[in-house]
């Protein structure tokens, strides 16, 4: 008989939780230390004589660069998992976490007409089919 490993529910949805607020994060935030330093700097060691040339501008455009394509492929990775999902837990799960003024659980449940306990169950369904399309379910540890 195969024993199949125990999902931890609690540690899986903090999981998905941070993984959908690292979405927003991505959408809202370009972060400062990617722009180019505009102040000069000035050193008392002189500058070593090599061959290669780089500046803090170059330096930020190659960071951008690979900031972009890290944020852009989190959130493809994010759409797809919840384009995964059935019809009224995408609805929960995009007005919850990925919309720019996410809603509170009540006002949601009211909008989808759905009770208090059916919402919290549809919610739950959604958090652990997310984990398992973004392979980042956590499970139960055996001892």
């Amino acid at each position: 008989m195969i024993k199949l490993p125990k999902i931890d529910d609690k540690a899986t949805k903090k999981a998905v939780e941070k993984a959908l607020y690292r979405y927003r994060d991505y959408l809202v935030t370009l972060p400062m230390f990617l722009m180019p330093k505009v102040t000069p700097s000035y050193s008392l060691v002189p500058p070593s004589n090599t061959n290669a040339f780089h500046s803090s501008t170059e330096d930020a455009a190659i960071e951008r660069i690979q900031y972009i394509e890290e944020r852009d492929s989190y959130l493809e990775s994010i759409h797809e998992a919840v384009n995964t999902l059935k019809d009224i837990e995408r609805e929960i799960i995009i007005k919850k976490y990925l919309q720019h003024d996410a809603s509170y659980d009540p006002l949601i449940w009211a909008e989808l007409g759905v009770g208090r306990s059916k919402f919290y169950v549809i919610k739950s369904e959604a958090m652990l089919r997310l984990a398992f399309a973004l392979k980042i379910e956590v499970y139960k540890n055996k001892g």
